[in-house]
């Protein structure tokens, strides 16, 4: 049944989370980076912007998985894909807000599956895919990206250790320009698929497109625009945990993790996974330290981003099963979304003025001591 005024907010909500998703996300792709040195922040953000967004247009695998693998499509409404969007946004903003990387992909995948389990119970999840797709790789991967930068950062002071620093710092910076890049490019290519993947399912569920149809190309395009301005924009509280709270990082660790993040992102779009891009450096990083000694990870910090990692599934479940259950006491029309919308547009402008407010008095307070 068509609804263009609910399908027109669903669209709007589903690339305003693209743009928190970049924003929330930029610190995957460029902490290392900006914390060696390798780039000025400016140039190391805006090099990420571009290639996320070019990334956007080499796989549309994982949108199809977040499409099509996680909940019935038969059964979703463009109203249980507005909750689920909303779920993933307050996720990010609260995530952000307290500077703790946690995983845009699940805050999404969390809403949509809360607002479906509200909407229709179990039987609308798809169990099998959610655990394969979304669950099993979320332990894998960062695992793996441990792994594979701790190897890598032995074997790179295996071959350098004897070596000059300077001269050795300085490749290595000039090889995380390069790395840097190919991250973020492999971020564009996983992150940006989820919102096309909802876009998708909002047309299917409101009898636009058939099922089984590819995305479109103006949702291809939208998506990638939305994400790679989140991405300029920058999250810079963010960038600064992954970026020096966990570990002191050098130009070797830097290349090392993200060479290591990039493989394994890489990976998993090949094979259609929705993938945590924050779970996958954020391992890498810490692998990366913990390779040259235990005693360099601040496992504190590490363990407040575990925890922020495990409660983001249910948490976004919650928000979305909550903003169904808000929008449907409006009935089945379009008010229900319409109201949450313009309550939501108002919470988060409140949010982001106290935090401009609290950066500005920061920096104030900066040059004065200065």
């Amino acid at each position: 049944m068509h609804n263009d005024v609910i399908l027109a907010i669903v669209v709007a909500t589903a690339l305003g989370f693209d743009f928190t998703n970049g924003f929330h996300d930029t610190a995957n792709v460029v902490a290392t980076t900006i914390s060696t040195r390798a780039l000025a922040p400016r140039v190391a953000v805006g090099l990420a912007s571009l290639l996320n967004f070019v990334g956007a247009f080499l796989s549309l695998k994982v949108a199809a998985t977040i499409a099509s693998d996680i909940v019935d499509q038969d059964v979703i409404t463009t109203t249980i894909v507005f909750a689920g969007l909303v779920g993933a946004i307050v996720w990010n903003l609260a995530t952000w807000y307290f500077g703790l990387p946690s995983s845009s992909s699940h805050a999404l995948v969390g809403g949509v599956v809360g607002a479906t389990f509200v909407a229709h119970g179990p039987g609308a999840i798809l169990g099998a895919g959610l655990v394969s797709k979304i669950i099993v790789p979320a332990v894998l991967a960062p695992v793996l990206a441990f792994l594979a930068a701790g190897i890598a950062i032995l074997v790179v002071y295996r071959i350098v250790g004897r070596l000059a620093p300077g001269p050795v710092n300085r490749g290595f910076r000039l090889g995380q320009v390069l790395s840097g890049g190919l991250l973020a490019l492999a971020h564009g290519t996983n992150d940006a698929q989820k919102t096309m993947g909802v876009i998708t399912l909002a047309l299917i569920a409101n009898g636009n497109l058939s099922h089984g149809h590819g995305v479109p190309t103006w949702v291809v395009i939208a998506s990638a625009t939305a994400i790679s301005l989140g991405t300029y924009l920058g999250g810079w509280r963010i960038i600064k945990t992954l970026g020096t709270r966990i570990i002191k990082m050098d130009p070797a660790q830097g290349f090392a993790a993200q060479s290591s993040g990039s493989a394994v992102i890489l990976a998993a779009t090949h094979f259609g996974y929705p993938l945590s891009t924050t779970h996958v450096i954020s391992g890498s990083v810490m692998g990366a330290g913990a390779a040259k000694r235990l005693s360099a990870v601040r496992w504190g910090v590490a363990g407040n981003i575990v925890a922020a990692w495990v409660l983001t599934l249910p948490c976004a479940a919650i928000v979305g099963a909550a903003v169904y259950g808000v929008t449907r006491l409006f009935g089945t029309g379009s008010l229900g979304p319409i109201v949450v919308a313009g309550a939501a547009l108002v919470l988060i402008g409140v949010v982001f003025a106290r935090r401009l407010r609290q950066g500005a008095a920061i920096t104030s307070t900066a040059q004065g001591a200065s």
